[in-house]
């Protein structure tokens, strides 16, 4: 597997998802010293933190698009250096407002970064293989959102909170430069690629591509695909994970701070448990819904299974974690939150990639993407606001993050299952 060209690429967009998260955490780790330096109340930070995701939501389907157009491999390359940019210029922030304007730049930057990497994922792997190379990616994420709290910690501490922000801008260049010199559009392109991972490849995506016409025919376009309950249910699930997960990357480390007293290098420290076990579930629960798949015969079902359960566990242990006393207790309850909510995170795509024409899964998942950071626009200010009208209280923020992703666990329940034509073809099959 190490050998092969396709998981390369893989290692190189894992290593994408670490340097994403690290500039992302950035923010949260460094918040209590920029709160304090900038004079911002709870709300305004609140509002800090939302304003990222504005610039994100919209270029998550702008993206998306963009990658069926003119290829994943531009697309993501140029993400990486906007973003990269825009991280290193937030040390030039002097006021609320221009911290908000750094921010939106900023989000606009990473917002292609997941549809691109699942279009890249798309051109390279056979279809069997999806979800394990959607899975290994996204794990690197929490673990930049682990790396962010001792290393943005240390630097913020030793060298004050602007030139941590410049240190790892540098960081995204480098990976930029890897990425311009290694790596095609497509595996045909590549001469690297032998002969006989090429057939692998083509032969899994032909069989993809042979169900996708099935289900849907002719009529499946991009419009198509935006009105059908699957896709809409796929984005409410989504919506409901990234509520959870950026309730836990903005406030977790200012209520650790705040609730818990901790001290910026405890808290540092602390935040790299939940993220360390997410980056397992995460690595994991692309290859458990794989073999799901492979004992059941039935994508969309083993994908059901997974969002369902897991979600459901999240949300049970989210809703006690803002409830504990201890800071043990809620630093546990907040890992199994974490742990369970990126089980899921590869699924998702996973759905899109089962359902949607090759053609169309870029633009797809932008339009899925954009709809679930939507969450990320309105939770943190939410929070914000909860916990500026509670004088300091976070038990509401914490059960309102665990109804949300309550309400996730029931559409993927209830509308996540295999197209009748589809499932109409696979019972004749069996009888046949």
């Amino acid at each position: 597997m190490i050998k092969s060209q396709r998981w390369f690429v893989v290692g190189l967009l894992f290593l994408a998802g670490v340097v994403n998260y690290l500039d992302r955490a950035a923010l949260s780790i460094a918040a209590p010293l920029i709160q304090k330096d900038l004079h911002f109340t709870h709300a305004q930070m609140g509002v800090v933190f939302s304003s990222f995701f504005i610039g994100y939501a919209l270029f998550n389907f702008v993206g998306g698009v963009l990658s069926d157009k003119i290829g994943a491999k531009k697309v993501f390359g140029g993400a990486m250096g906007i973003w990269s940019l825009f991280c290193g210029a937030t040390a030039l922030a002097s006021s609320l407002v221009s911290l908000i304007v750094l921010r939106v730049l900023f989000g606009m930057g990473e917002g292609p970064f997941s549809s691109s990497n699942s279009k890249m994922v798309n051109n390279w792997f056979p279809r069997r293989e999806v979800a394990s190379a959607i899975g290994v990616i996204s794990s690197g994420t929490p673990l930049g959102g682990a790396l962010a709290g001792p290393v943005v910690g240390y630097m913020a501490i030793t060298f004050g909170w602007r030139w941590a922000f410049v240190i790892i801008m540098l960081i995204g260049f480098v990976w930029l430069a890897l990425w311009t010199l290694s790596t095609t559009e497509h595996p045909q392109e590549n001469k690297r690629v032998t002969q006989a991972e090429l057939d692998l490849i083509v032969a899994g995506q032909q069989g993809a591509a042979s169900m996708e016409h099935g289900a849907h025919g002719k009529q499946a376009n991009l419009g198509f695909y935006l009105r059908q309950p699957i896709i809409l249910a796929t984005a409410c699930a989504f919506f409901s994970y990234n509520y959870v997960l950026f309730f836990f990357l903005s406030w977790f480390p200012t209520y650790l701070t705040e609730a818990h007293h901790m001290s910026l290098r405890d808290m540092s420290f602390t935040t790299v448990i939940p993220w360390l076990l997410g980056s397992i579930g995460l690595a994991a629960g692309g290859f458990i819904t794989d073999a799901i798949l492979r004992i059941t015969g039935k994508p969309l079902a083993s994908r059901r299974i997974v969002l369902t359960v897991c979600l459901g566990l999240a949300a049970i242990s989210v809703a006690f974690a803002g409830r504990v006393e201890s800071t043990r207790g809620a630093v546990a309850l907040m890992s199994v939150t974490i742990f369970f909510l990126y089980v899921t995170g590869s699924v998702y795509w996973a759905v899109i990639q089962d359902t949607v024409r090759r053609e169309n899964v870029g633009g797809v998942g932008g339009f899925v993407h954009l709809l679930a950071n939507l969450a990320g626009v309105i939770g943190p200010a939410v929070t914000g606001f909860i916990v500026e009208a509670t004088h300091g209280a976070y038990g509401s923020a914490f059960v309102l993050a665990g109804a949300v992703a309550v309400l996730g666990a029931l559409c993927s329940f209830m509308w996540i299952r295999e197209p009748k034509a589809r499932a109409k073809s696979e019972g004749a099959a069996r009888t046949a």
